[in-house]
């Protein structure tokens, strides 16, 4: 579990654009708390698990869900379908249909 959730964090950080200091002193730890995390050293508390999923922009259950290769962009997205009727939303999934077709 160790290294699925330092693994995780580093792919979903790097999606963000920040840096492992940078989070790590936004979230109120030491600069090198992320890295401890990634290099597998630790592990977060459960609060500053949540604290990490806000920080993220994902929910805890999207950061442990390993399907979803990119959860913020996928909320962010549904978020936006979420505005459009009926009609563009057959437009869109017509469109991923088509994305998904090997």
């Amino acid at each position: 579990m160790e290294e699925f959730f330092a693994l995780r964090l580093a792919k979903l950080r790097t999606q963000k654009g920040v840096s492992a200091r940078d989070m790590s002193l936004s979230l109120g730890q030491n600069p090198g708390y992320i890295n401890s995390i990634e290099n597998g050293k630790a592990l977060p508390s459960m609060s500053l698990f949540f604290y990490i999923c806000d920080y993220l922009g994902v929910t805890p259950s999207a950061f442990l869900e390993t399907e979803n290769a990119a959860p913020a962009k996928t909320a962010q997205l549904i978020r936006k379908l979420q505005q459009l009727s009926p009609d563009r939303l057959e437009h869109i999934e017509a469109v991923v249909d088509d994305l998904l077709k090997k």
